[in-house]
């Protein structure tokens, strides 16, 4: 019996060493397509209120710069992968697998992802993704993945993509599975301004759509149990003018970066630089996950209490 309760003491403390670094014990990552900078300069508050009680009780930047060219395939891969673009190899906006050979390789293809990270580090993990863009289950690694969901919606068209009825598909993820990691990937924003164009009504309006669908998703996770212990995320890949993006404006380049929750500084704007390949590095400090070293990600160490 004694044995047993030495081992039994010996697996929690390596158990609890080898996740001594963990910030929180999940994260949910709202990904926006072509959510730029200047629109949330742009909106009044009062429009988006959920997004601004996550700037006003966390952190944030509106200066985070995409990787080159500011498409959405190569942004999205660098967003999962912790690379620019030379080393992961994405350069079309519609990369789904290296245009180009990685500098590394997952086994199938693609360089390691937070995906990979969390599931090879711990395995037992609930991790997921919700998106509607086909690009982005291949991008982010649905073989690493719990759960992976794909809806289409009507990308492409002019048409106003049903925000509610989409994100309703999180909550109950959300509130069903509490997960680890889960990315809800939002592409109705990038819709709106190729068909409408950047910052005109439609567009902002989408917005607004979606900081209703960002209250929604902070209420899950407190109807899940896991409010105190959630670290929640907000990030895009680009931003963009007149109907178009994938050019090197800082209309383009500039998006935001909001990072909430557990362990994390309140209304703070941190003035460290931030690249598109720093976002999986932050959610992997956050969960306690060790990077690769070919990463050039990095965490953004000031936005901890």
């Amino acid at each position: 019996m004694k044995k047993v309760a030495a081992l039994l003491i010996l697996a929690a403390f390596i158990s609890t060493s080898l996740h001594a670094g963990k910030k929180a014990k999940h994260v949910v990552l709202i990904g926006i397509d072509g959510w730029a900078a200047e629109s949330v300069r742009q909106a009044p508050a009062e429009d988006l209120p959920n997004i601004h009680y996550l700037m006003d009780h966390g952190s944030w930047t509106l200066a985070k710069r995409s990787v080159m060219p500011s498409a959405s395939g190569i942004n999205w891969a660098s967003m999962f992968n912790g690379l620019p673009t030379e080393m992961h190899g994405f350069y079309r906006w519609n990369s789904v697998k290296g245009d180009i050979p990685s500098t590394s390789d997952n086994g199938h293809g693609i360089p390691p992802t937070i995906y990979d990270l969390i599931r090879e580090q711990r395995p037992d993990a609930e991790t997921g993704c919700i998106y509607d863009w086909d690009c982005i289950g291949p991008i982010a690694d649905t073989l690493a993945m719990s759960y992976h969901h794909f809806i289409k919606t009507y990308r492409g068209k002019k048409t106003m993509i049903p925000v509610a009825e989409y994100t309703k598909l999180a909550v109950d993820y959300i509130v069903g599975k509490k997960p680890f990691f889960f990315t809800f990937y939002y592409g109705a924003l990038d819709n709106a301004g190729h068909n409408y164009g950047w910052y005109g009504p439609e567009y902002m309006d989408t917005l607004k759509q979606i900081d209703e669908g960002v209250g929604q998703i902070i209420q899950a996770i407190k109807d899940a149990g896991i409010f105190n212990d959630t670290v929640i995320i907000m990030s895009s890949d680009h931003g963009g003018t007149g109907k178009g993006h994938g050019k090197f404006t800082m209309l383009e380049l500039e998006t935001p970066f909001i990072v909430f929750g557990r362990k994390i500084r309140q209304g703070y704007e941190f003035p460290q630089p931030m690249m598109q390949y720093d976002t999986p590095a932050v959610i992997a400090d956050i969960l306690g996950i060790k990077i690769p070293e070919d990463w050039r990600g990095r965490p953004i160490k000031s936005i901890y209490k």
